[in-house]
């Protein structure tokens, strides 16, 4: 049977294009997740990530949990027309539910649709630009 969600709850994105196209708006750095936000018609809709480098199955679950109960306290600070993406990190095990929820809070009000300028990423994975050492022969 299949349980609709509580009507206090935001709508949850689903698609991997739905993540990818919030991925490309404004990001908003916090201790315990970051929070990506982009323009949307419709209502605001929600997405939870968590990837592997925070922890095993256990911890990234609890981390979900944590992060989408306090959305559920926060939704009303939701704006409209706007897409949220929260990644997880492993500071929402530990932080306090309240200062998580209004971290939450202050984010959904005031986190930046427009993209960040400059690269997401430093030199990770660039490649060295020296001449490549020739193949022996014979």
């Amino acid at each position: 049977m299949i349980q609709a969600a509580p009507p206090d709850t935001l709508p949850t994105l689903k698609k991997r294009a739905e993540f990818l196209a919030v991925a490309k708006g404004g990001r908003m750095p916090r201790r315990a997740f970051v929070l990506q936000a982009a323009d949307c018609p419709g209502p605001p809709r929600i997405g939870y990530t968590v990837t592997k480098k925070v922890g095993n199955a256990v911890e990234r679950n609890r981390i979900r949990r944590r992060l989408r109960e306090a959305v559920r306290a926060a939704s009303d600070a939701a704006r409209a027309d706007v897409d949220y993406v929260l990644i997880g990190r492993r500071g929402a095990l530990s932080q306090d539910f309240s200062e998580l929820a209004g971290d939450i809070r202050a984010g959904l009000q005031r986190a930046s649709t427009a993209p960040s300028a400059g690269p997401r990423h430093g030199k990770r994975g660039a490649r060295s630009k020296s001449t490549p050492v020739p193949k022996k022969q014979g």
